[in-house]
């Protein structure tokens, strides 16, 4: 009975491949189309992708291609394939600018970008485009119902790139390159003021500035002392229940006592 069964299926699979095969081949244009939409409409996108791609130039001028371009990005997009089809959606938005489809593509442009944003470790040029298509159809279309979608995706992938230069701060801190990292830590504060993890960076601005100094010339001490206490003064005022500050008192009572080491030393010059 199994085998009887796997036999049915192996014929089923060969008649399938046989008629697809026979469409391919087959100049009638609007039997590719009817099958190519069927075949989209059971999700079966490799087996559309070729027959709206042959459509896509020879019904250039007809009534259905507007469909057929549409249905063509959308093969490319269920495919993985995100670039191909947001280069297709453009175009379609270009070409077809009053079609009914028109707003949408235009989003799935920017989606299909989205998709391509990596993870934040990695290159970012796709999830600046990413964030730069979103902004462009927030602006084409602004009382669209996809507005509240497209800000949503940017917050996220502008949480991307807030965790992004955060680390990128973090590692100059590690190596010891603290007049860097203040900078860096600044930066994001300044880039992303809707990070949510305000307040590591602050509590790594202190530490930075105090190592800054104590590693510094003489000239430069004094001065940069000054700015950890500064610093310290910010965080306490607006993390008063951090569990950094027990770390951050250590070294704001060091910061202190160098002060006062170097006031003696000055007084006894």
């Amino acid at each position: 009975m199994k085998n009887i069964f796997q036999i049915l299926i192996i014929a089923t699979l060969l008649s399938s491949c046989g008629e697809y095969n026979k469409i391919l081949k087959s100049s009638d244009y609007n039997l590719k189309f009817e099958k190519a939409v069927f075949y989209y409409n059971n999700n079966d996108f490799n087996r559309a992708m070729p027959l709206f791609s042959e459509l896509s130039t020879v019904m250039k001028g007809t009534g259905k291609i507007q469909e057929v371009n549409f249905y063509y990005a959308y093969c490319n997009f269920s495919t993985g394939d995100n670039l191909m089809a947001a280069y297709l959606f453009r175009n379609y938005t270009i070409n077809f600018p009053n079609s009914k489809h028109t707003e949408e593509c235009a989003y799935m442009v920017a989606y299909c970008y989205y998709n391509e944003a990596p993870v934040y470790s990695l290159d970012a040029t796709n999830t600046y485009r990413a964030i730069k298509e979103l902004q462009s159809f927030i602006d084409r279309y602004p009382s669209s119902e996809r507005v509240v979608k497209c800000n949503e995706l940017i917050d996220e992938l502008r949480s991307k790139l807030a965790l992004k230069a955060f680390e990128n701060a973090k590692q100059y801190y590690r190596t010891s390159n603290y007049k860097s990292a203040i900078i860096s830590l600044d930066n994001v504060l300044i880039d992303f003021p809707l990070y949510n993890n305000r307040e590591e960076v602050y509590f790594l601005i202190v530490k930075s500035t105090y190592l800054l100094a104590i590693n510094s010339i003489s000239d430069k001490v004094e001065e940069r002392l000054m700015a950890t206490l500064e610093a310290f003064s910010h965080f306490n005022d607006n993390y008063p229940d951090s569990t950094y500050l027990k770390e951050l008192e250590d070294i704001y009572n060091k910061t202190q006592k160098n002060l006062i080491e170097l006031k003696q030393k000055n007084d006894e010059i």
